[in-house]
């Protein structure tokens, strides 16, 4: 009987680690336990959930910068398929329960359409107040059926509650247009006077990004810190694009939430892959981090926020990711982000059928 009682234990526990294996809705998670950094004990959780500006690539990107240099836990959840490959923008990302001890929302989703018992997570989370930092599409991140549980984030919903949805109540602004063509007109950020001794504006000098703009007009609430204009040409050094005028591509704010909190918000309409590689740029995004937690006593303009480990960014583009990477691809810190050779998915043009995984590969 002894035997018998351990060999169903030794089985027990195989299946069981079999089971945690398979399960594809396991986190990427950075965190170095041993750090004394400003970030020690708190909890940002990354929501990388685009079809076109590879959030699942800047969001772990910058998670892995923020769990090294600051000494955050960062949680980086994305879209994935049942098997746990990464699928940009498939309205399905496991793990969102992490918001329950999250102290940010990095959020760069667009169009989604999530499970109720994982949007659920999110809107706990907004309605205690928490703050958020929202990047690129994620003024239009949710497209929900008026019929739907939670219609009312949906980027075009027009009832007097919530008008504009989450990306106007939450971040500020919903999606109003492109401002500046995509691979022909990048963006630089130019910032604000009456804001240039914001925080958040400590250290940044010359943002740019490579992504075209958005056309914006924020909430009366909001305190912009840049100026989007887009450039006639894809170097930081381009000239003004004809008859663009800059338009807000940055801003602060506060929500009031269910509960009654002021939760921070800091957004920006650029964010894509490409654009992190800009010093400048990538420093204003960890001071916005910084700054919505309420740490903006400890933001330097010399802070550390250089990339770590490789970095691979794909050009943006509708659909067209590294095909067949699942997230602990990226785990620690020398993985890189993502792998080179896996191919990139030919582009999508909008509007057409979703590619199965695994065709259309480029050649």
């Amino acid at each position: 009987m002894k035997n018998l009682f351990l060999a169903v234990a030794l089985f027990a526990s195989l299946l069981s680690g079999f089971s945690h294996a398979q399960d594809s809705s396991q986190p990427l998670v950075y965190h170095d336990e041993g750090s004394s950094g400003i970030g020690a004990g708190k909890h940002i959780v990354f929501l990388a959930g685009d079809h076109e500006y590879r959030s699942e690539e800047t969001c772990p990107a910058m998670a892995r910068l923020l769990a090294k240099h600051f000494g955050f836990k960062c949680t980086v959840l994305f879209n994935v398929d049942k098997e746990g490959y990464i699928i940009p923008g498939n309205n399905n990302m496991p793990g969102m329960e992490a918001l329950a001890s999250a102290d940010l929302a990095f959020v760069f989703l667009r169009f989604q359409n999530f499970p109720d018992q994982q949007m659920q997570h999110l809107v706990d989370y907004l309605d205690k107040g928490g703050p958020v930092v929202g990047l690129r599409t994620s003024t239009h991140a949710f497209k929900i059926p008026a019929d739907a549980k939670f219609a009312k984030y949906d980027s075009q919903y027009k009832g007097k509650d919530y008008v504009g949805g989450f990306g106007r109540q939450i971040l500020g602004e919903s999606w109003a247009g492109h401002y500046g063509k995509n691979h022909v007109m990048s963006t630089k950020h130019i910032i604000v006077d009456s804001a240039k001794d914001h925080p958040i504006l400590r250290g940044v000098t010359n943002p740019w990004a490579q992504c075209g703009g958005y056309w914006t007009d924020p909430m009366p609430n909001s305190v912009v810190l840049t100026h989007s204009q887009p450039l006639q040409g894809m170097t930081s050094d381009s000239p003004k694009a004809d008859g663009k005028k800059p338009c807000p591509g940055s801003w602060v704010r506060t929500y009031t939430s269910k509960s009654g909190t002021e939760g921070r918000v800091f957004t920006t309409t650029s964010g894509a892959s490409e654009d992190i590689l800009d010093d400048d740029f990538r420093r204003l995004l960890v001071n916005g981090c910084l700054w919505t937690m309420g740490l903006e006593d400890k933001i330097t303009a010399d802070a550390n926020v250089a990339l770590v480990g490789p970095y691979n960014p794909v050009t943006y583009n509708n659909l067209a990711y590294r095909l067949d990477v699942k997230p602990e691809e990226m785990a620690g810190w020398d993985s890189p982000i993502m792998p080179a050779d896996k191919k990139v998915q030919a582009k999508v043009k909008w509007g057409q059928p979703r590619p199965e995984r695994k065709h259309e590969m480029a050649k």
